[in-house]
């Protein structure tokens, strides 16, 4: 008996009441003195979409499921089961690139960077509690991300060495590159910069966590190198794909909508896709983006996966 996948909205249900579940024992865990904690609880519990954690459990399924329409599986098929989809590494790595991406939001809110007053339709953390509050918030948001990877938490089975250590190396690096594209877009301000040299900042500050999101999937679900390639060739286009949609909906999407201030790239005259090109060579460059990503995984892993219909689950996103 053949196993096909969860259906993609079932999944993307399971992955939020999971994480939300995993957030309260991963902040119950660090035991943080007040109002950090409550900070932390305030910035991890807004109204996200969760796409990252989501890539990290659509990378897991994808490996997992590989292709199903091979010659010889022409038997009966059940749907597999969301605990194998969410096994408790999956979980750890979910975890993890959201409380990193969590970590940099607050901190590109605060006054010193993008200056913002709205994230997820409330207050920004420093407006909800104080400056110096959010900043710590997002300090210790970033240590947790890999405490979540390695340390013994309430409700998670031991986590091996060898795959704590592989997780690591995926997520570290990319974290890191995170920070140096948040710099390289702050020293592009102001300045009329090319295309590559636009696409490098993304390539790190949207992209690189990412790459991490869906590599971390399929680290948990034990990838070939060859498949790891495939996901990473998703992922670098997936990532810059999101960005080019973000300045798009920057300018033609509401605050409502949003969540977040409309057109603030604009107010911080930063470089943008849109700025570049236009919004409707933007909107094709990122179709074209999103085509080639998933082509490398229907290469690999066949034409129905977690990771094809995610993105054009992406493709059809309005904030």
């Amino acid at each position: 008996m053949i196993k096909q996948p969860v259906s993609f909205e079932n999944l993307s249900q399971q992955v939020i009441a999971t994480l939300e579940a995993d957030i309260e024992s991963l902040l119950s865990h660090a035991n943080l003195p007040s109002p950090l904690q409550e900070a932390c609880y305030y910035a991890m519990t807004g109204q996200g979409k969760r796409v990252r954690p989501l890539m990290v459990a659509c990378g897991y399924q994808t490996v997992l499921q590989g292709e199903t329409e091979t010659a010889d599986n022409k038997a009966t098929k059940t749907e597999t089961s969301l605990e194998s989809v969410l096994s408790d590494n999956c979980r750890r790595a979910m975890l993890a690139v959201e409380f990193v991406h969590t970590y940099s939001l607050i901190h590109d809110d605060l006054p010193c960077m993008d200056d913002d007053d709205l994230r997820r339709g409330r207050p920004t953390c420093h407006i909800k509690f104080d400056e110096a509050t959010a900043m710590l918030a997002g300090d210790v948001l970033q240590t947790l991300a890999f405490e979540a990877l390695t340390a013994d938490i309430e409700g998670f089975a031991p986590i091996s060495e060898v795959q704590a250590a592989q997780l690591l190396t995926v997520l570290a690096p990319r974290a890191r590159r995170m920070v140096s594209g948040q710099m390289l877009d702050l020293n592009a301000e102001n300045k009329q910069i090319t295309q590559a040299e636009l696409e490098a900042i993304h390539r790190d500050k949207t992209g690189a966590l990412i790459e991490a999101a869906v590599l971390m999937g399929g680290v948990c679900a034990e990838a070939t190198a060859d498949q790891l390639g495939a996901l990473t060739q998703f992922a670098t286009n997936i990532g810059l794909a999101f960005q080019v949609q973000d300045d798009i909906l920057d300018v033609t999407a509401s605050t409502d909508i949003l969540g977040k201030p409309a057109g603030s790239d604009e107010g911080l005259n930063k470089s943008t896709y849109v700025r570049l090109m236009g919004v409707e060579t933007a909107r094709d460059y990122a179709k074209s983006l999103f085509d080639e990503g998933k082509q490398a995984i229907v290469d690999s892993f066949g034409q129905q996966s977690a990771l094809t219909v995610l993105a054009d689950w992406l493709w059809q996103r309005q904030k």
